[in-house]
């Protein structure tokens, strides 16, 4: 066995000639009976070397051993792992968040599964085309947001297997969004987008959280687009451009009682200044003429008999000052004989001849 396993290792030097492979078995012909154990110590490490018994495992992954195709429910951390070759097996599987784009617009470019998990964070995969309540085709775009559970990660391998994102995540994603679309009509849906998204996540989530050993942590579901059938959006789309008239009517009517509104309030404000105007002169009047009256009453009030008697004495004083200068002039007196005395000058013969006529 040492020699054919010497020719062996010379014949693929002189193969590599030239290559960075320059490999020689040593002669161990002088080391007597220990020659055989040293190239028995060799082979093994050649074939560690060619069967790599370690695994080293990043962060956001996780390892799962298998024993003779049984998976250890006990999963690897990040670092380096030791197993024997032939009877054990480590598959690492990416626990990182992952995405799911349901969508009609971009590349479809689903992730490619292997043993060792989904390579690819993102994997895109067609609109999900639903029925509304009246049998309307309505496509749906949406994006799930989640991640592989890294504790119970070997338990949903051996259960779902490693393409376990289209047994888990995929059935019920489109089961809820046919449940929830099929309970609005396609004209309901834009109007009711928030209602509809949350309904789907709830729905989802609900149905995820359900399965046993809890497979998947749920991150995110966004309702994306709802893309209505031509004849549904040119409904939809008159239906609006009535409101918008509507609307529009509504305020060009609201503008114009405003309008009516603003003159009204202007005309009788006008009408209550001209009020308050006329209110202010009258009360203005009314207290110059108390002030009058008032007046009056108090200089009534001082008149006594001795007062008037000096009236009458200072009257007749004057006239008789008259009569000295105009010898012609008669005298009247008022009624009852009172204060004061009326003269007339009686060269004026216009007036003399009234007097006469009076007489």
């Amino acid at each position: 066995m040492p020699a054919d396993l010497n020719d062996y290792f010379n014949k693929k030097n002189s193969d590599k000639k030239g290559g960075n492979l320059n490999f020689k078995i040593p002669n161990f012909g002088g080391m007597g009976k220990f020659s055989g154990v040293i190239y028995a110590i060799i082979a093994i490490i050649a074939l560690l070397v060619i069967s790599k018994p370690f695994v080293t495992i990043q962060s956001g992954e996780v390892g799962i051993k298998s024993n003779l195709g049984k998976y250890d429910p006990t999963p690897l951390g990040a670092g380096l792992h030791f197993f024997v070759p032939f009877i054990q097996d480590v598959f690492v599987v990416d626990t990182r968040t992952r995405i799911i784009n349901y969508t009609s617009s971009e590349d479809m470019s689903a992730g490619i599964a292997t043993k060792s998990g989904t390579t690819g964070g993102i994997i895109s995969k067609n609109s999900l085309s639903v029925l509304d309540s009246r049998n309307l085709p309505v496509s749906i775009d949406i994006t799930v947001q989640y991640r592989l559970n890294e504790a119970t990660a070997p338990n949903t391998i051996a259960e779902w297997g490693f393409l376990w994102e289209d047994k888990i995540i995929d059935p019920r994603v489109k089961d809820v969004v046919r449940s929830v679309i099929g309970n609005y009509a396609a004209e309901e849906l834009p109007t009711k987008r928030d209602e509809i998204a949350k309904s789907i996540d709830d729905g989802i989530r609900k149905n995820i959280e359900a399965l046993p050993n809890s497979p998947v942590d749920l991150l995110a579901v966004q309702l994306r687009e709802i893309i209505l059938p031509a004849k549904v959006k040119e409904q939809i789309e008159s239906v609006q451009i009535a409101k918008q008239e509507a609307e529009r009517t509504k305020y060009e009517v609201e503008r114009a009682n405003q309008e009516a509104l603003k003159k009204a309030a202007l005309a009788k404000g006008n009408a209550d200044a001209v009020k308050i105007e006329a209110q202010g002169r009258a009360d203005a009047a009314k207290i110059e003429a108390d002030a009058q009256a008032y007046a009056n009453k108090e200089v009534a009030k001082s008149l006594d008999a001795n007062l008037l008697s000096l009236k009458q004495i200072e009257t007749q004083a004057k006239f008789n000052e008259a009569l000295r200068e105009n010898s012609d002039a008669k005298i009247f007196l008022t009624p009852g004989g009172a204060v004061p005395n009326i003269w007339v000058d009686t060269k004026d013969k216009a007036k003399q001849s009234a007097i006469e006529r009076e007489n």
